[in-house]
């Protein structure tokens, strides 16, 4: 059973910078795509970036374009999300999720497929 588990949240200041990071382990089936989610109080879990297993191909949502960077590093089965310039409407749950099915790239897999969901972080930004 694919298990995947988030670490790196935390407080940090408008402006600052934090590293969350995304551990599959467990899994009979490798992931062929790694995508981060987040999820605001009051508002629907939203899609930010993801990365293709096979290439390396990614992607980003259009808000996050600039400041965010994902990352993979197969050696440790791990994806990571480098996140700059924080801004106070960044705070949110963010999620890691996988998908184990073929695809020519994450970009076109639509986010209601992902189906194996690590437990969250919290990142709050403020001062």
């Amino acid at each position: 059973q694919l298990q995947l588990v988030e670490f790196g949240g935390g407080l940090v200041q408008p402006g600052g910078s934090l590293r969350l990071s995304c551990a599959a382990s467990g899994f009979t089936l490798e992931p062929t795509a790694i995508g981060w989610f987040r999820q605001a109080p009051g508002k629907e879990r939203e899609g930010i970036s993801c990365i293709t297993s096979s290439d390396g191909s990614t992607w980003y949502a259009d808000a996050m374009k600039g400041r965010f960077t994902i990352s993979r590093d197969n050696a440790k089965n791990t994806v990571y999300l480098q996140m700059n310039s924080l801004k106070p409407e960044d705070t949110a749950v963010y999620y890691c999720a996988a998908v184990t099915f073929r695809h020519p790239g994450c970009a076109v897999v639509a986010f209601s497929l992902y189906d194996h969901w690590g437990q969250g972080t919290q990142v709050t930004v403020s001062s």
